[in-house]
């Protein structure tokens, strides 16, 4: 039997305090919010019971934030990918953020088991004052398991429309690309991390952006592995490899706490979830 879920998640701000409220059809749920730094920031987290998606599952996630809302959200676990009878599994995430909205998008990782077909996909829609933290982290096969990633396929999707677009499919049986220096050269995790602006961010801003994310990047066990850039003024990413997800998820916590401080003064209180 196959999944179709669905999930609607809105953010207000309301007498000071940024509120959740949501609706959902088939297996997708939102926890109790969480104001772990006061009532300017809502934390959520996004649970689907099921635990996976095999072939023919769908989830469609349907996130928005209203003027100065301000929401994060992360998951208890990774997102499984299971081995697929030949029908993809498909997981559709949109986010909508008006003026002045802020949102962070931290889930925990994609895990594609071996004969997997999964797609995996992020559109965002940002009005010109809205800003947007967003990370991303696939984890192909279980190595500490001996399940490596032998067969199947996964193609990632994150775009802007019109600014920004990320797309590309790994096929396990692609050895250049999965082995190649200029592939993957042998990682099986992939990752990054994203800061998006519905407008173009001013030099200074995004220029400093680059060198607090090296200055990490520098300073980190896998800094021969990770680059930051900005394709685009709206956009500043960095991009890394790992051999498995523990490292990769180090550096990313470490530069969304940097980022947070540079672009918004803020600290980065870890979210509960991620200490149980």
């Amino acid at each position: 039997m196959s999944w179709h879920a669905q999930l609607q998640l809105d953010y207000r701000l309301e007498a000071a305090r940024t509120v959740a409220r949501h609706s959902h059809s088939g297996p997708l749920r939102i926890l109790q919010s969480l104001y772990p730094e006061g009532d300017a920031v809502c934390h959520n987290v996004l649970v689907h019971p099921p635990g996976g998606l095999v072939g023919g599952d769908t989830l469609d996630l349907r996130i928005n934030g209203a003027g100065a809302a301000h929401g994060l959200i992360t998951t208890p676990g990774a997102t499984r990918f299971y081995r697929s009878n030949g029908e993809l599994a498909v997981q559709h995430t949109h986010i909508t953020l008006a003026d002045q909205a802020r949102l962070e998008w931290l889930p925990l990782e994609a895990l594609c088991y071996n004969q997997c077909l999964a797609e995996n996909q992020l559109t965002l829609a940002l009005s010109p004052e809205a800003e947007f933290i967003g990370w991303d982290v696939t984890a192909l096969g279980l190595p500490h398991a001996g399940q490596p990633f032998e067969s199947g396929s996964f193609l990632q999707h994150i775009e802007l429309p019109g600014v920004w677009l990320e797309r590309g499919r790994i096929a396990a049986e692609d050895l250049r690309l999965m082995n190649s220096p200029l592939g993957l050269a042998g990682q099986r995790c992939l990752a990054s991390i994203f800061f998006v602006t519905g407008s173009g961010l001013a030099r200074e801003r995004r220029q400093g952006s680059l060198e607090v994310a090296r200055e990490v990047i520098a300073a980190h066990p896998l800094r021969h592995l990770a680059g930051a850039s900005s394709p685009d003024a709206q956009v500043v990413v960095v991009r890394l490899l790992a051999p498995l997800v523990e490292p990769a998820m180090d550096l990313l916590r470490r530069l969304w706490a940097a980022w947070r401080q540079h672009f918004w003064g803020l600290p980065a209180p870890s979210p509960r979830i991620w200490s149980t």
